[in-house]
């Protein structure tokens, strides 16, 4: 187990972040958790650090959500994640982290752009299901493999449906509980999962509820407006970090 009090100092409110946001508001701020371990250990060890911390929220959210999801969303996300998890575990030797990082940190940016100003004429209404769902699954498989940065190209799909607030973070959750159960076997196979990883995973675990158990009365008191304003925003803000992080190394 890792005793580095200055990793906890970190850690701690890692976790806090991830349970407030995944457990109410379905952003992709959880990611944040990586990047805030990597300052004090490598980013596959953070990374491996926080997937049985993730999987304790999923199994959390599957309960809490159990009624409230998109089941015709999830039929074109789900076969998207299996071949984009599948990808990822192949290429896992080949693909850096800075550029899975540049990638998603542009899809969230050009996408809250597009949002936010007139670039092109917006459709009426809500968007429909469709195949475009199974490009972005499979993007949020592959770039959740990595560094668990599969929101943003998740939210690029689900945030045009005009879902309701608990559908829309129900088919969140229940898309990354599948994700991460087909990752946990490939983090084993490739040497993720030593026992000081699992052991300091054990130690944080405890303080998912606490980041869920805010994160959802945080979800009631907010409009639907604002719940949403909040999720762009959320995602403008993460797609400038992991941008960042992609170009500092061909910057320095």
């Amino acid at each position: 187990m890792i005793t580095d009090p200055l990793f906890y100092f970190l850690a701690v409110p890692a976790v806090l972040i991830a349970g407030i946001s995944k457990g109410g508001f379905g952003s992709g701020l959880a990611l944040i958790a990586v990047p805030m371990m990597s300052l004090i250990v490598p980013v596959p060890m953070a990374a491996a650090i926080m997937l049985p911390v993730l999987m304790s929220i999923d199994f959390i959210n599957i309960w809490v959500y159990r009624k409230d999801f998109s089941g015709p969303d999830l039929k074109f996300l789900l076969p998207g994640a299996v071949l984009g998890t599948a990808a990822g575990w192949a290429g896992f030797q080949f693909m850096t982290e800075e550029g899975t990082r540049l990638m998603v940190g542009l899809i969230a940016i050009v996408f809250t752009l597009d949002h936010w100003l007139p670039f092109r004429p917006k459709p009426d209404g809500a968007r429909q299901p469709g195949v475009r769902g199974v490009f972005w699954g499979m993007c949020g498989g592959f770039t959740s493999f990595f560094a668990h940065a599969g929101s943003p190209p998740v939210q690029v799909y689900l945030l045009p449906r005009g879902l309701a607030k608990r559908p829309f973070v129900g088919t969140f959750a229940i898309f990354f509980w599948a994700v991460n159960l087909m990752k946990f076997p490939a983090y084993w196979e490739l040497g993720q999962f030593t026992p000081e990883v699992l052991w300091t995973a054990l130690v944080l675990v405890p303080l998912v509820p606490i980041g869920m158990r805010i994160g959802l009365w945080g979800q009631t008191r907010l409009s639907d407006k604002v719940f949403f304003g909040v999720c762009y925003v959320l995602l403008f803000f993460t797609g400038i970090k992991l941008t960042w992080d992609g170009l500092r190394p061909l910057l320095m």
